[in-house]
């Protein structure tokens, strides 16, 4: 029996062995923290301390926009809504005040109408009702998406357009309103709502244009 190659036999078995279980740690502690186990476990952190009194929501009357406003004002932020339909964002601002002792701001702001007369006048309305606020977190939540899968030659070139100035052009506009008065304060924190579209999947087929505007 060659015990001097059983032996080089068990250490290499031992180091590949401990290469797999460091490699095991190293993905299972990549998915908690993508589960998001590390805040779970820590303290929630005071956003109106750290940020500011204020946030502004794009898009918050239904799905994560209205999720995250109401969250924003439990942890005891005032919201400031942007969205364009009234009613609804009457609806959000009652639930809101409702239910927490906090103040809230509504702007009827259709955000597909960036850069032009009507989109220019609600961008006005908008920084009016920021001035003088503590805005600490914006979320810049509103998208566009396609109605279905298309090919790029098929697609709507109007619809395209919609797209990319509710995705890009006017998330760009908003954050160029309220950040200036973020960088004064020397405080606050800017959340871009994405889209799995370009992370979770390595393509996505016949949606090019909403994905490039997601990323």
């Amino acid at each position: 029996m060659d015990i001097a190659a059983d032996d080089l036999r068990q250490r290499c078995f031992l180091s590949l062995a401990v290469l797999g279980a460091l490699y095991l740690a190293a993905v299972t502690l990549r998915l908690l923290d993508c589960l998001g186990l590390p805040s779970l476990l820590r303290r929630p952190t005071n956003l109106r301390r750290r940020y500011g009194a204020w946030a502004v929501v794009t898009g918050p009357t239904s799905g994560i926009g209205r999720s995250m406003a109401l969250e924003l004002a439990r942890r005891g932020l005032s919201v400031v809504l942007i969205g364009r339909d009234p009613d609804r964002l009457c609806d959000i601002s009652d639930a809101i005040t409702r239910n927490h002792a906090v103040q809230t701001k509504t702007v009827v702001f259709d955000l597909s109408l960036v850069s032009t007369t009507q989109g220019d006048e609600a961008m006005r309305r908008l920084r009016e009702a920021v001035e003088g606020l503590d805005v600490g977190v914006l979320v810049n939540n509103a998208g566009v998406a396609k109605p279905c899968a298309v090919y790029l030659h098929e697609f709507d070139v109007e619809a395209w357009m919609r797209m990319v100035r509710v995705n890009l052009w006017a998330l760009t506009e908003v954050a160029a309103a309220v950040l200036p008065g973020m960088a004064a304060r020397g405080r606050g924190a800017v959340v871009n709502i994405g889209s799995g579209s370009t992370e979770a999947i390595p393509s996505f087929p016949l949606y090019t244009v909403y994905a490039a505007t997601k990323r």
